[in-house]
């Protein structure tokens, strides 16, 4: 009887060693993964990403309309990322040469026969993006009051490059002062005058210089942006002037490889936006009108 009390104790006493190992095995695990627990700071504040920099658009452009148009919608630009660099240019052959050899993004300055032109002599492959404005072309005189007064023999300056020369003398065509052999041609040169009757000496000059030689010559034919620059008053200064058609509306350009990013085509939006239709037509009362 004794043997058997001694080895149910005995067994009795295993049983309750083992089951306080399991328990305190089970309290070790516990620990452990409660130790080893990710903890959670709620004071922390929340991470976040880091505002991506504005990316920058270099633009060339002609300093009046062109940059003073730029300036102007510049705002809407930044709330979108992007900065505009705008340089100034008082040519029209750098803006384009820079523009081909990647030292600018976009140029805004010239119409379209005056780029096509550009691209044949230069073998380039630049493209219109968006058209902004037109700026009709006119004559001017420091000497006369208006054509009627022209003297036989009168002195005419007209821009030297092949299609604003040829816009030149159309429009003086369409006055009645010469005839061409194509009054719509706009590559005409002094060679397609068919007829002269006031013998007039047409004298060809570089396009930015035609309103410093007002003093020289008795009219001059002169792009506006030069014209606004010195001061002149298209709407009230001109002798004659294009009409609102003008087919020559000054463009937005870029490069094939650069057209279709996000940053130019925000651009050309915001050149055709309502704000920069507001300002063109506030800022140039009827000198310059909206092509859009």
């Amino acid at each position: 009887m004794k043997k058997v009390l001694l080895t149910f104790f005995s067994l009795t006493l295993v049983l309750v060693l083992a089951a306080c190992g399991n328990n305190n095995n089970t309290n070790n695990v516990a620990n452990s993964a409660a130790t080893n627990a990710p903890t959670t700071d709620a004071s922390a504040e929340p991470t976040t990403e880091p505002a991506a920099e504005p990316v920058t658009l270099v633009v060339g452009a002609s300093p009046v309309p062109h940059a003073e148009i730029l300036k102007a919608i510049a705002p809407l630009l930044e709330a979108q990322g992007i900065k505009l660099e705008i340089k100034e240019f008082t040519d029209y052959i750098l803006p384009n040469t820079q523009l081909a050899e990647k030292a600018l993004d976009a140029n805004f300055f010239q119409h379209k026969p005056y780029l096509d032109d550009q691209n044949k002599k230069n073998g380039s492959d630049l493209v219109s993006v968006t058209a902004v404005h037109v700026e009709p072309f006119g004559a001017y005189s420091k000497k006369i009051k208006s054509i009627d007064e022209l003297a036989d023999g009168a002195k005419v300056a007209i821009p030297n490059d092949a299609t604003n020369g040829g816009r030149a003398l159309i429009l003086l065509a369409k006055n009645g002062l010469i005839t061409l052999k194509d009054d719509t041609n706009i590559t005409s040169t002094k060679a397609d005058i068919t007829e002269n009757k006031k013998n007039l000496e047409i004298i060809e000059l570089d396009a930015a210089m035609l309103p410093r030689q007002l003093d020289e010559v008795d009219i001059a034919l002169i792009n506006t942006n030069f014209a606004l620059e010195a001061g002149l008053v298209p709407t009230k200064d001109a002798l004659f002037i294009e009409g609102a058609d003008s087919p020559y509306a000054n463009l937005l350009v870029s490069r094939p490889d650069n057209k279709d990013s996000d940053a130019i085509q925000k651009l050309a939006a915001a050149l055709n936006s309502a704000e920069a239709k507001a300002f063109i037509e506030e800022k140039y009362e009827g000198a310059i009108i909206p092509a859009f």
